[in-house]
C-alpha cells in the first residue's frame, strides 16, 4: 500500500472516530436533557397532588409506584403484561406482513389498484375502535379477538405506506432498465423493493404504537386479562394511582418496542441511510 493510501486509510479511521465521539456526545446530552424533564415532571406532580389538586384527580408519583411494586410483587404485572405483549407482537406482525404484501403487488399492479383501492380507503376510513364490537361478536373475547383489532390497525398503515413508496419508485429508471434486459424479477427486488424500503420502514414504525393501541382497545372492551384490563378495573374501582401505573407501563412498553424496531430492523435493512447519517 502507497503511503498516500494509508494517509487517506487513517484520515478516514480519525474522521469515523470523531463522528462515533460526537454521536456519543449527543446522545449523553440528550439523555441528560430527557431525564431532567422527567424528573421535573415527577417533582410538580408530587408537588401539585393533595396541595393545589386533589389526589382523587392526578393520584401522585408515590401511588404510582406503590400499585406497580403491588403488581410486580403479586405477579399481576408480569402476568397481564405478557398477554398485551403477545396481542400487540402477534397483531404487529401479522398486520404489517399483510399490509406490506397487499401494498406492494398493488402497488406493482397498476389495473388492480384502480379496482381495490376505493375500497380499500373506505375501510381505512373506519374508526378501528368501531369495529371492536363487532369483531367480538365474530371473534369472541378470547386473545384471537385482540390480535385481530391490532392486526387491522396496523394492516391499513403499513399498507398506504408501502403502496406509496412502491408507486413512487422513479419511472424513467424503471424504463431505462428494462430496456438494458432486466427482468421483472430483477426490478422487483433490486430496484422497486430497496425504493420502498424506507416507505415501509416508515409504516412499520408508525404502526408500533397502534398496534398496542388495537390491543389495549380490545381489552378494555371485553377482557378479563392485559393491561387493558387493569385501566378499566382500576377506573371503574376509583383507584386514579392503578390507572395512571397502568397507562405508565403502557408508554414503556410502546418505547421498547419502538428501540426494537427502529433500532435493530432500520439499522439492518437501511444500513446506508444509517452510515450517511454518522
Amino acid at each position: 500500500m502507497s503511503s498516500e493510501a494509508i494517509i487517506i486509510e487513517q484520515s478516514k479511521k480519525k474522521a469515523l472516530s470523531k463522528r462515533k465521539m460526537r454521536k456519543r456526545k449527543e446522545f449523553i446530552k440528550l439523555s441528560i436533557i430527557r431525564l431532567f424533564i422527567i424528573v421535573f415532571t415527577l417533582f410538580i406532580w408530587h408537588f401539585l397532588s393533595g396541595r393545589v389538586i386533589d389526589k382523587f384527580w392526578i393520584s401522585s408519583p408515590t401511588d404510582v409506584m406503590q400499585a406497580i411494586y403491588k403488581w410486580t410483587v403479586s405477579g399481576e404485572l408480569f402476568y397481564h403484561l405478557s398477554i398485551t405483549v403477545q396481542e400487540t407482537l402477534l397483531g404487529f406482525v401479522f398486520g404489517a406482513l399483510a399490509g406490506g404484501i397487499v401494498g406492494f403487488l398493488l402497488g406493482r399492479w397498476t389495473y388492480g389498484a384502480k379496482i381495490f383501492e376505493p375500497f380499500i380507503m373506505s375501510l381505512y376510513s373506519l374508526p378501528k375502535i368501531a369495529l371492536a364490537p363487532l369483531f367480538i361478536l365474530w371473534f369472541g373475547i378470547g386473545i384471537d379477538m385482540k390480535i385481530i383489532l391490532a392486526a387491522v390497525t396496523v394492516f391499513f398503515l403499513v399498507f398506504i405506506n408501502t403502496y406509496a413508496g412502491v408507486r413512487n419508485v422513479d419511472k424513467d429508471m424503471l424504463e431505462n432498465i428494462r430496456i438494458m434486459g432486466a427482468s421483472e424479477r430483477q426490478i422487483t427486488f433490486k430496484v422497486v423493493l430497496p425504493s420502498a424500503l424506507t416507505w415501509i420502514m416508515v409504516g412499520l414504525r408508525t404502526s408500533i404504537p397502534y398496534a398496542l393501541i388495537g390491543a389495549v382497545v380490545g381489552e378494555i372492551t371485553a377482557s378479563n386479562r392485559g393491561v387493558g384490563y387493569l385501566i378499566q378495573y382500576s377506573a371503574g374501582q376509583y383507584d386514579t394511582g392503578g390507572t395512571f401505573a397502568a397507562l405508565i407501563i403502557l408508554m414503556l412498553f410502546s418505547i421498547a418496542l419502538n428501540f426494537i424496531v427502529t433500532g435493530l430492523i432500520e439499522k439492518r435493512f437501511l444500513r446506508w441511510k444509517t452510515d450517511q447519517s454518522n
